[in-house]
């Protein structure tokens, strides 16, 4: 595609002088170039890539999986694998090269300029020492006595906001919540007081209200330890929040960078703009807006040799781009300087879109308000240690042909429960009523007949636990339609083939081990699994989670495109709260095994809703843009929830939400348990303040 010459690049982009750089920021990178040995050969991971972060700075690096964000810190921290090597640049902290540092010099600096925070606390913490064994040793790392670090240990925990330090730091890790850990982690991160804090993936597995605390923490210990952050994510709505500059990485290059606003609100590369329109943002859903995608994938690391490194993938190459790799041109913006690996970067944010903007409109199957599976006083009570633990209680609610029902709520909120009552995988308490098409359905999977079994499946978070790694992509759907007698021979290969093209699934997949595919290939399988049975309803278990933004919007595009296809139903679970809102015909929110509020997905979301469902929603990051506009600052006044949820081994007495929530009347909601009221339109809310009194609180908020 022809298009007007762009102006000339600068001689170089960033024009870094290393001598200021060292006195003034905490870290500089500088032609960073990174290769990996696989097989006999080197490949290139990184090439040439150069930022910096300014000290008290926080810099957000963006990108699909594999194009090389965790390297950025691996190298940073000189912790590349044995087959990694650094080939070109400068890594300098706090104004030391890290590369040219002897062993003691690189550990004295990892003991005290930097420290890492990973996705995962759980294995970042050792699970047979206490909290205060851990945590003191970070400090006694630094230089600390064991009775000196122990005191600074109770400090630093009050300071990441966890309560009681002194009986956590007898608890050990597996004790603890997800969201505690990863303040653990973050403690002991933070006992040096570094210069510089990398935070990998941090938030990815936390709920949207543990994540909104921990963001609110780094931002708070940034600002009093004057700490510079490198904040690598693939959710755009963190780094919008947290991160005041950003750079976009894609196959090892830097392709572009400026402040968060600039690069969010006017994006100077395609591959920017094709990350910004994959976003489920505020006003969008599946039934007047099919999410962007961005095709092809990102190629192997070392094999683009000429040219642009996506232009495989971009709707604006030309033969100018097959020809020259861009250089990084640089731009004034509204901000700062703006920088793009792109020939064409004025033009990039008027990219032909990938997916069409409307859902098609012809062969939807009409919405259907009668229910195909009704759950009436649905209870599970588990017996752990002599105690009685209700994870599900008194449950009721129904689900439509062709509707999604997103459930949604914190960890220990009983949503997977609910999930595998629904799907006969457990048996609920006595009394508990399931039925499908008005029929009794019998509590557990093994008692039901092959047509109630292929009526409800399933579609998990993981597809790598999900799928038996040995097995081709042939064989594990194949498996899963050689439980429908009828097809044989060719009709069977004519029902595989039409299950693989429904998904987007191409068929020189099909010979390949699950091991060969990447994280959005092996959800396709699996759905394609979950579909082979023509089922009515399909449990969606997290299953876009593990997602980066790219994959996720074509995987919610799919289960889109089936729904409207097949007539399916969903009983949709997610964290992600923008992709709830998108799928979501009907939200249910759940606390403590309790349904809380149920109703339209339009008016739980905006209102009148429950004080906790308020809360979660107050929690959630979001980029409020479309195409062309600029980030939105349109957001909800924080509503901070005190304390940790409830043990279902012991609710509180009265409304199970009381000891947290924010908008207590008092007494009566400690010893009565609210009735639900009606708001309208099958929208019902658990709660003791009036329906106009919840509307009125919530829009002066």
């Amino acid at each position: 595609m022809n298009g007007p010459s762009p102006p000339p690049p600068p001689a170089s982009f960033p024009a870094f002088d290393v001598s200021k750089s060292e006195q003034s920021d905490a870290l500089t990178i500088v032609g960073l170039t990174v290769a990996y040995r696989t097989r006999g050969r080197e490949r290139d991971v990184l090439q040439d890539v150069s930022f910096r972060i300014r000290r008290g700075e926080s810099y957000g690096l963006v990108g699909e999986s594999g194009c090389g964000k965790s390297t950025v810190a691996m190298a940073t921290l000189r912790y590349l694998a044995r087959n990694g090597r650094v080939k070109a640049g400068r890594v300098s902290i706090a104004g030391k090269d890290v590369n040219a540092l002897d062993a003691a010099a690189l550990r004295a600096l990892r003991a005290n300029s930097i420290s890492m925070v990973y996705q995962d606390p759980s294995r970042a913490l050792n699970p047979s020492l206490t909290v205060a064994r851990q945590v003191a040793e970070a400090f006694e790392a630094a230089g600390a006595v064991h009775e000196a670090a122990l005191r600074q240990t109770v400090e630093i925990l009050r300071k990441v906001r966890i309560a009681e330090p002194e009986r956590v730091m007898d608890s050990y890790p597996h004790q603890l919540s997800g969201g505690m850990q990863q303040r653990v982690v973050i403690a002991m991160a933070l006992a040096s007081k570094p210069a510089l804090l990398i935070l990998d993936e941090p938030t990815t597995g936390l709920d949207a209200t543990v994540e909104a605390e921990v963001l609110d923490l780094v931002a708070q210990l940034r600002e009093e330890f004057h700490t510079a952050v490198l904040f690598i994510s693939h959710n755009l709505a963190v780094i919008g929040r947290m991160c005041e500059r950003v750079g976009v990485l894609y196959a090892g290059k830097l392709v572009e960078e400026g402040a968060t606003q600039d690069v969010f609100g006017r994006p100077r590369h395609p591959y920017t703009v094709g990350l910004l329109r994959c976003l489920p943002t505020v006003g969008r859903s599946k039934d007047t807006d099919r999410l962007d995608t961005i095709a092809g994938s990102l190629p192997q690391p070392g094999s683009v040799t000429q040219g642009c490194v996506y232009l495989e993938r971009c709707r604006l190459a030309d033969d100018r781009c097959r020809r020259e790799a861009p250089p990084p041109y640089r731009v004034s913006a509204q901000h700062g300087d703006q920088m793009s690996r792109c020939h064409y970067h004025e033009r990039a944010v008027e990219l032909p879109r990938v997916t069409p903007v409307a859902p098609p409109a012809n062969g939807r199957i009409a919405y259907d308000a009668s229910p195909v599976l009704r759950a009436q006083n649905v209870s599970k009570t588990f017996h752990v240690n002599g105690s009685a633990l209700r994870a599900v209680d008194d449950v009721s609610l129904e689900v439509a042909k062709g509707e999604t029902l997103g459930l949604v709520g914190e960890s220990g909120s009983g949503k997977t429960t609910l999930a595998k009552l629904l799907l006969g995988l457990v048996s609920p308490d006595a009394g508990s009523v399931l039925e499908l098409d008005g029929a009794p359905l019998p509590p557990r999977v093994t008692h039901r007949n092959d047509d109630q079994v292929k009526s409800l499946q399933i579609v998990f978070q993981n597809p790598d636990s999900a799928l038996n790694r040995a097995h081709s992509v042939r064989r594990l759907i194949g498996r899963a339609l050689s439980r429908l007698s009828a097809l044989r021979g060719d009709a069977r290969e004519a029902r595989l083939a039409s299950l693989t093209q429904a998904v987007r699934l191409p068929d020189r997949y099909l010979t390949s081990r699950t091991r060969q595919l990447s994280g959005g290939l092996k959800q396709r399988v699996a759905i394609a699994r979950a579909f082979a049975g023509d089922p009515r309803i399909v449990v969606c278990d997290e299953p876009t989670s593990a997602l980066d933004v790219s994959v996720q919007a074509a995987i919610l595009n799919l289960l889109a495109e089936l729904q409207r296809d097949r007539g399916v139903s969903y009983v949709f679970i997610s964290h992600d709260l923008n992709v709830v809102r998108y799928l979501s015909d009907r939200i249910a929110v759940l606390y403590v095994g309790r349904l809380l509020e149920i109703g339209p997905a339009a008016a739980v979301f905006d209102g009148p809703h429950h004080p906790y469902t308020e809360a979660l929603l107050s929690s959630v990051p979001t980029l409020d843009l479309h195409d062309g506009e600029t980030p939105g600052s349109a957001r909800t006044q924080r509503i901070h929830l005190s304390g940790e949820l409830p043990s279902p081994a012991s609710p509180p007495s009265g409304c199970v939400f009381q000891t947290r929530c924010p908008r207590k009347l008092g007494a009566i909601c400690e010893q009565q348990d609210p009735p639900y009221a009606e708001a309208g339109d099958g929208h019902r809310i658990r709660c003791h303040i009036p329906v106009d009194e919840l509307r009125k609180l919530q829009r002066h908020t």
